[in-house]
């Protein structure tokens, strides 16, 4: 039998064919006449569907997936997985890759795929910390998501906390109460 799995992040997502019909419809036109889908990011580890496929998938059949990372979390997740299916006798067809099988052909185009995914996942790792070591170098560098509210807005919230409560500071600033509570409890100003 053919199987297919597709998964995207959020039900919502559709860019880059990756949406739930785009892939659907590719696997079908693969020759897949079972589709199996989640709507879980891929670092989630919780993926009842996909569990439910590997539970039923067996020797002889063959697994469809339009894109490696549909069904692995990491390159190396990848290839683990690919070979455990193979070494079991189940085909892997990965649409923009091909037939993964136990042939010395397919183990060689495997082995060459992973590793140089492995090696643009390092590239990318390498370039961003370049990049922030170079943005370090800035005095007015601050390391993490930039301040949603400026010091001046935060001030007037606590002063309008004088004479109002938490609740009505909230609705006139937009500031919530636990951004409040906390710049009030650090008594200093964000």
């Amino acid at each position: 039998m053919i199987y297919g799995y597709a998964r995207v992040s959020t039900k919502g997502q559709a860019k880059d064919g990756n949406s739930l019909e785009a892939q659907e419809k590719a696997l079908t036109e693969a020759g897949a006449t079972k589709i199996y889908t989640d709507a879980f990011t891929g670092t989630k580890t919780d993926r009842p569907e996909f569990d439910k496929l590997m539970a039923e998938i067996k020797e002889g059949d063959t697994l469809v997936v339009t894109k490696l990372d549909r069904f692995a979390r990491s390159m190396s997740q990848g290839s683990e997985l690919v070979s455990e299916l193979i070494e079991k006798g189940i085909k892997v067809y990965i649409l923009n890759i091909g037939i993964m099988d136990n042939t010395p052909a397919s183990k060689l185009i495997r082995n060459v795929f992973f590793a140089f995914a492995e090696f643009e996942r390092d590239m990318i790792v390498e370039r961003t910390q370049e990049g922030k070591a170079i943005a370090k170098q800035n005095p007015d560098f601050r390391e993490g998501r930039p301040k949603k509210y400026k010091r001046a807005q935060i001030e007037h919230a606590l002063e309008l906390l004088d004479s109002n409560s938490y609740s009505q500071v909230e609705q006139l600033t937009g500031i919530s109460k636990s951004t409040l509570i906390r710049a009030k409890r650090k008594n200093k100003i964000i």
